[in-house]
């Protein structure tokens, strides 16, 4: 049986930029072993399966990489809301609007505009920030082939963060770091034996068009590297504002898939009362590459 797919890329308002998602806007009647297999196939860091909502919200989306499903993940969400806008599925976008996706890891608001003619798209992530276990800048570094003396701790240190799916984050001292920083198995394995989620997204601090230059990592989900993690950035958000001293709105303009030859630009923020981080959304443009059908069987 033929499924119509979707292809465009996220974070970028340039073809051939930003980070590939593969949506199948109209996927029910796959098993969970056919969308593994779809995902497998198209090999991109995630593909979508859109399905009739359960719970009243717009649609319930299915979020798969090359390897497993995944419960939440930043650049599907903002991808599938893109083409479904495109291809007409909430009518004409003549003014904001908002629709809600039900995910494993709870509903994602994503608000759909057009912004300098182009449809932009910001989501609010499922869950509020949450941190987990810390880890030496020795087992980061080793991890990601740097010297310890690369990470920074005087903010924190590497940590795990998660609005919806947990990263180990790291402050890496600048863009040298940063651009020298490659998957190292045994180190990989030796988080993994501590405990830790063992998808690294390691960020610099930048003072140039962009506040953050981001590199994310999840070899053992089948992404070797990331062009552009809006989950892992929305949750980096989050914890600035979380580690910083006052409350109100942090916002941060992250340029992420530069190393890989897919520049892909975010906007983050994160909103913060009474020392409580109590949402973090990001957003982004998006671009349609192509479409077609492919043949389940």
């Amino acid at each position: 049986m033929g499924y119509r797919y979707y292809i465009c890329d996220v974070f970028t308002d340039t073809r051939f930029g930003g980070n590939q998602l593969a949506v199948l806007p109209e996927a029910h009647g796959l098993s969970d072993k056919q969308m593994q297999q779809v995902a497998r196939e198209f090999n991109f860091s995630e593909s979508t399966f859109v399905l009739p909502p359960a719970q009243g919200g717009a649609r319930r989306v299915r979020i798969f990489t090359p390897a497993t499903e995944v419960p939440f993940a930043g650049h599907p969400n903002i991808g599938t809301a893109f083409i479904l806008a495109t291809i007409g599925t909430f009518g004409p976008i003549d003014a904001e609007i908002t629709v809600t996706f039900e995910e494993k890891a709870g509903l994602v608001p994503i608000t759909i505009r057009r912004r300098e003619g182009a449809l932009w798209c910001e989501l609010s992530a499922p869950e509020r920030l949450s941190l987990g276990k810390t880890v030496s800048a020795e087992s980061l570094a080793s991890a990601v082939s740097l010297a310890a003396n690369d990470v920074v701790i005087t903010t924190h240190q590497p940590q795990v963060a998660s609005v919806g799916l947990p990263f180990l984050m790291a402050e890496l001292k600048d863009r040298s770091a940063l651009a020298r920083a490659r998957v190292n198995a045994q180190g990989f394995d030796a988080l993994v034996a501590q405990g830790v989620t063992p998808d690294i997204h390691l960020y610099t601090k930048s003072a140039d068009e962009f506040d953050i230059r981001a590199r994310m990592f999840a070899p053992f989900d089948g992404v070797p590297e990331d062009p552009a993690t809006g989950s892992a950035n929305c949750a980096l958000a989050g914890m600035l504002s979380h580690y910083g001293a006052t409350d109100g709105t942090l916002s941060r303009r992250v340029a992420q898939g530069v190393e890989m030859g897919r520049p892909s630009v975010l906007e983050v923020c994160a909103e913060k009362r009474a020392g409580i981080v109590v949402a973090t959304r990001v957003g982004g443009a998006s671009v349609l590459v192509s479409e077609g059908v492919i043949d389940v069987g």
